[in-house]
């Protein structure tokens, strides 16, 4: 059986060898075909006489891109806040993070002031639990506000907006 075997793959085998070589047949008809396309094009520019071509540079004129972006499809949620470190919450804010313990919002406050952000503590009662939310930055308006969330998706990509009621 193992003899029947050996002898059938070493069939397939040289079967699959010798099916496998390229015709030379083939390459030299290409070979041919692009040698009698060489041959019949036409060589341009011998028998006419060249003009200059006058080059006239094109300046760009300076324009400034008009960016805007739109806010106004950005989420904002609305919570009873109140300040348990910080300056004080304008309107809207950008909320970096939200613990259950105070002194993990504390470890955070000390991180983004370190960064220079003037990072501030808030609490609210949701659903029944008191969570502490560190406040990154604070606006006046919602554009502000998602303009600076925007920049800090980077780092913190949790990042929400809330509207102080």
């Amino acid at each position: 059986m193992k003899r029947l075997f050996f002898l059938g793959s070493a069939l397939v085998m040289v079967l699959a060898m010798t099916s496998c070589k390229s015709s030379e047949s083939a390459y030299k008809k290409a070979y041919e075909k692009a040698q009698a396309a060489q041959q019949t094009q036409p060589v341009v520019g011998t028998t006419q006489q060249q003009t200059p071509v006058q080059v006239t540079p094109v300046t760009p004129q300076q324009q400034t891109p008009v960016t805007t972006t739109d806010y106004s499809n950005v989420s904002v949620r609305t919570e009873a806040v109140t300040l348990v470190s910080g300056a004080g919450l304008k309107a809207f804010s950008v909320v970096v993070g939200s613990f259950g313990l105070q002194s993990n919002a504390q470890s955070l406050q000390s991180t983004l002031a370190q960064k220079g952000y003037a990072a501030q503590i808030v609490s609210a009662v949701v659903n029944g639990m008191t969570m502490y939310r560190v406040v990154a930055t604070t606006h006046d308006t919602k554009d502000q506000a998602a303009q600076s969330r925007a920049a800090l998706m980077g780092t913190y990509p949790d990042a929400w907006l809330l509207y102080k009621k």
